[in-house]
C-alpha cells in the first residue's frame, strides 16, 4: 500500500481532535505529507436582509478564526514530513471530497460524532457522506467511550 497523501478535515471538534492522533501517526509512520481541512460553512439563505458587507465580514473572521485555530493544530503535530493547511468554503463533504481530489490524496482520516437517531436524522453525517463519495480510503474515528 503506498500512502503519500494524507487529508485530515477538522471542524475544531473533540470527534475531529480524536481523529488527529490517527493521522498523525499514520502521516509519520508512513512518511507522507499531511493536509489539514477546514470547511467554513455556507450561510443558509435569511429571509431576512443582510446587508452584504456584514456577511463579509463575518466571513472574513470566520477565515481568520479559522487559520489560527489550523496554526495551532500544525504545531501540535510533530514528526511528520511535511504540514500544510487549507482552508474551503462551502459544504464540509462536497468540499472534503474536492479537496481529496485536488491534493491526490491517498487516505482521509475523519472523526465523527457519533449521532443517532433524530439527531442523525437532523444534522447528517459528514464522514458518512466522505465515506460514499471518497475518492481514496477513509478512516472514521469515533471519540472515545469514557470521553462521551
Amino acid at each position: 500500500m503506498k500512502i503519500e497523501t494524507i487529508l485530515y478535515p477538522t471542524d475544531f471538534s473533540e470527534g475531529s481532535r480524536a481523529a488527529l492522533s490517527y493521522a498523525e501517526t499514520l502521516a509519520r509512520d508512513y512518511k507522507t505529507v499531511l493536509v489539514l481541512l477546514y470547511v467554513v460553512p455556507d450561510v443558509p439563505a435569511a429571509r431576512w436582509y443582510v446587508p452584504p458587507e456584514a456577511v463579509s465580514r463575518m466571513f472574513d473572521d470566520l477565515e481568520k478564526s479559522a487559520a489560527r485555530e489550523m496554526e495551532k493544530l500544525k504545531s501540535e503535530v510533530s514528526g511528520v514530513k511535511a504540514i500544510e493547511t487549507r482552508i474551503a468554503h462551502g459544504t464540509a463533504y462536497e468540499e472534503i471530497i474536492r479537496t481529496a481530489r485536488d491534493v491526490k490524496a491517498d487516505l482521509i482520516v475523519i472523526g465523527t460524532h457519533g449521532r443517532r437517531g433524530v439527531d442523525h436524522l437532523i444534522f447528517g453525517s459528514t464522514a458518512e457522506r466522505v465515506v460514499r463519495d471518497a475518492p481514496c480510503p477513509v478512516v472514521t474515528v469515533r471519540i472515545p467511550e469514557h470521553r462521551r
